[in-house]
């Protein structure tokens, strides 16, 4: 019975440890950059779009240059994300990957 008591109580200290990384997961704030830093893009924990920032000079470009530059500097914000919440989730689960359990990103 000891054993089961322990199992649950691991559950719980490991439920306690996730929700509160979900909370600063959402705190974090990552920023991606393209064309030597013309074009920038912040992201929240969640991945939502907070911010866009596009240099004049870019803006003389052609269209289709910039539109790739604005997906490049979202695709480099969203691999800064992924790594932060990463680390996020192992300093709450001590390293243990969690079969099946996936963050949005």
């Amino acid at each position: 019975m000891t054993d089961f008591t322990k199992i649950l109580d691991k559950a719980r200290e490991l439920e306690a440890k996730m929700k509160e990384s979900q909370e600063k997961i959402k705190n974090i704030r990552v920023e991606g950059v393209s064309g030597s830093n013309s074009v920038k893009v912040t992201l929240d924990g969640e991945g939502e779009m907070q911010k866009i920032e596009i240099s004049d000079e870019i803006l003389k470009e052609e269209k289709s240059i910039i539109e790739d530059l604005i997906v490049a500097a979202h695709n480099n914000a969203k691999i800064h994300l992924k790594s932060k919440t990463s680390k996020e989730i192992s300093k709450a689960t001590g390293g243990l990957g969690i079969p099946g359990f996936k963050w949005p990103l």
